[in-house]
């Protein structure tokens, strides 16, 4: 019992670090927002849908809801924070019609979030009943967040290319997804398990076309890959991106 203990906390940290990692690399994005001092074509959505996410999963990792879930509390603050900070830098740098998204839609996620989590919490009096409550909808928010890289992986069937997939960026999410199933099969969560297995699939897949693709695509090293960021962030979030 002590050495699953262990094992699982090892694994929720190494989940941590490497979850940390992901969130850290849209940087070179916002750094050419910032030398560019333009948002340009670039879609703050994935970053948007994000905060929404790691909200769910830093609420169902607090003590009132799952009192045995402090590896998923601890990456989420720190994953909100790192969002906010690039919504930020995105809203200085946008014009005034995306600006006035980004506040609309982050005032409604703060109501929806507020709404969900009182009624949770009013309804629901026990453990067993709020991780259910709170897990049925985190899983529904990464379901629906995994669903986005089926856009590049039919635009990589389509052209032959893999050029808006970057290779390191598809291994990581692969090995997050990994490590964070074994971090829910050591002592079950469902939800966790649910979320991470969809990332395994989804990373597995992406390599799977890397390898079969890579050859054919025909390379710029002057194109700065600005969409390939953009189209791979919302697989880089969570505990599945907890």
């Amino acid at each position: 019992m002590v050495m699953a203990k262990a094992a699982r906390n090892t694994v929720g940290i190494l989940g941590n670090v490497i979850s940390f990692g992901l969130y850290l690399s849209p940087c070179p994005t916002f750094y050419k927002i910032i030398e560019n001092k333009s948002v340009g074509e670039f879609k703050v959505d994935p970053y948007l849908a994000t905060v929404l996410n790691c909200t769910f999963w830093l609420i169902y990792g607090l003590p009132f809801v799952h009192p045995d879930r402090i590896l998923v509390l601890t990456i989420n603050p720190i994953a909100l924070m790192i969002e906010l900070i690039y919504i930020g830098i995105f809203f200085y740098y946008a014009p005034n019609q995306e600006r006035k998204k980004v506040v609309y839609w982050l005032c409604g996620e703060v109501v929806f979030v507020a709404t969900v989590s009182l009624v949770f919490l009013l309804v629901f009096h026990d453990h067993k009943r709020r991780i259910l409550a709170f897990g049925i909808i985190c899983d529904v928010f990464n379901i629906i967040m995994y669903s986005s890289p089926l856009t590049i992986m039919k635009k990589v069937i389509c052209t032959k290319s893999v050029e808006y997939m970057p290779f390191y960026l598809s291994l990581a999410n692969f090995l997050n997804g990994c490590v964070w199933t074994a971090y829910a099969l050591i002592k079950l969560d469902i939800f966790i398990l649910i979320s991470n297995g969809l990332g395994v699939l989804s990373g597995a897949v992406q390599l799977i076309l890397y390898g079969c693709y890579f050859k054919s695509t025909l390379r710029d090293e002057n194109v700065v890959d600005v969409k390939a960021s953009q189209l791979q962030l919302s697989v880089s979030d969570g505990p599945a991106r907890v």
